[in-house]
């Protein structure tokens, strides 16, 4: 979802990493889903791309989803 929005509004990694005060390589992390990051950073991450409440709730309720599916 980061990284979509990300080039949705035309920032490279780089260029977001500098606005949200990361390093390029924990952004890169955070995207791929290597790295749990703190709620600050997630929240300063969603506020910078502007991401709608709508996109984060559908994509928490899919990993969850998932998750479950994952178990049985």
């Amino acid at each position: 979802m980061i990284k979509e929005y990300r080039k949705k509004r035309g920032l490279t990694q780089e260029e977001l990493a500098e606005k949200v005060n990361l390093s390029t390589r924990q952004l890169q992390r955070i995207e791929k889903n290597e790295h749990q990051t703190s709620i600050d950073t997630l929240l300063n991450i969603i506020n910078t791309l502007n991401i709608p409440d709508e996109e984060i709730i559908k994509t928490f309720k899919n990993r969850v989803e998932k998750t479950f599916q994952d178990k049985s």
